[in-house]
């Protein structure tokens, strides 16, 4: 994927017509961060093995020193400190390369070094059998990740058709928000490490068990956090950017998403749960459902009737309460715990 986000980054960053000046940074930091494509890669995948074996200390201690190294060369390079050459967007994107690529040559070295819970082994890795399993068990979660993108994509292109402050404001909303969903995205690899171990020890019932609780959790927390930032919302934007347009609207943002947050934490650890139990199929049909099909028609019709865009951004509303239902109705449903048998 390094090749094509290259070469075409500008036909890519132009897919949302925004503003020539806009369009050309973006296609600056696509073409700069696909070269750390592979590096990136390598980090996901020994961190998914972590998490899996059950250590989920280790990914943490890496993703903190790649977020230290990151902040310190995001500063030097867009404003020229440190000795550092002043890049601008360029540079904020070459920073978030080099610190992905630091992490995964630690990654990599500890693995290597034999360091961490899962082995290097020995022999052929790459038999038949093992090709079939990880091809049967990643394709769907691969082409469920595609057609994430696909929905982003179809959605930030409609929100882009209002101009550049809502596109602006929808990234600045995700980012503060972030606070409060990352949490789901934990709770969503517990899920996953614990619904696999339990079912894989012959414990069906401590695997049902842990998915509920895990959702839960999740939305205990997410709600709790997500109302906070609500409570802070024009506070942290207008920290963030001094345009008042963009303010405003990334408020509206924040406030449609926060209020989906319970449902985006039983969307991420059902999804985790079934993940983990090797059931990667039905969470694909449900990202098309909801992410692709019912967000992407909500604010295409919004958008062809002329409503504002504060409605568009109304769209997650349904994206995540048909996902959410959806992965309620399967995980009850336990046909999941089949699958590894």
């Amino acid at each position: 994927m390094t090749l094509p986000a290259f070469f075409f980054a500008d036909q890519l960053a132009g897919i949302f017509e925004l503003d020539d000046a806009t369009v050309a940074d973006a296609a600056s930091f696509i073409r700069v961060m696909s070269l750390f494509n592979v590096a990136f890669a390598m980090s996901m995948v020994i961190g998914s093995a972590l998490r899996a074996a059950g250590d989920t200390l280790t990914p943490l201690w890496i993703g903190l020193g790649t977020n230290c190294v990151n902040v310190f060369l995001v500063y030097g390079l867009v404003f020229g400190q440190f000795g550092l050459p002043a890049m601008g967007v360029r540079g904020a994107a070459l920073a978030t390369g080099l610190s992905l690529l630091s992490g995964s040559m630690v990654s990599l070295g500890l693995w290597w070094g034999g360091k961490l819970r899962i082995p290097r082994g020995s022999g052929v890795a790459l038999t038949q059998q093992r090709v079939r399993q990880l091809i049967r068990i990643g394709y769907p979660a691969g082409l469920e990740q595609a057609a994430m993108q696909v929905g982003f994509i179809v959605f930030l292109w409609i929100v882009s058709l209002y101009g550049t402050a809502p596109y602006a404001a929808y990234g600045i909303g995700v980012q503060i928000l972030s606070f409060s969903f990352v949490v789901g995205i934990g709770f969503n690899i517990a899920a996953s490490t614990h619904v696999g171990q339990k079912l894989g020890a012959g414990d069906p019932e401590g695997a049902e068990h842990s998915g509920w609780r895990a959702m839960r959790l999740a939305v205990l927390t997410m709600a709790i956090l997500s109302g906070l930032i609500i409570m802070t919302a024009e506070s942290i934007a207008s920290f963030i950017i001094d345009d008042p347009e963009v303010v405003r609207l990334t408020v509206v943002f924040i406030y449609v998403l926060g209020a989906a947050q319970p449902l985006m934490a039983i969307d991420f650890t059902l999804g985790g749960a079934l993940r983990g139990a090797g059931d990667t199929r039905f969470p694909l049909v449900t990202t098309i459902a909801g992410l692709v099909v019912v967000r992407g028609c909500v604010a295409g019709l919004l958008a062809l009737l002329d409503f504002g865009v504060e409605w568009v951004f109304c769209a997650l509303l349904f994206d995540y309460c048909v996902k959410s239902s959806l992965m309620s109705w399967r995980f009850r449903r336990r046909a999941w715990q089949k699958i590894v048998i």
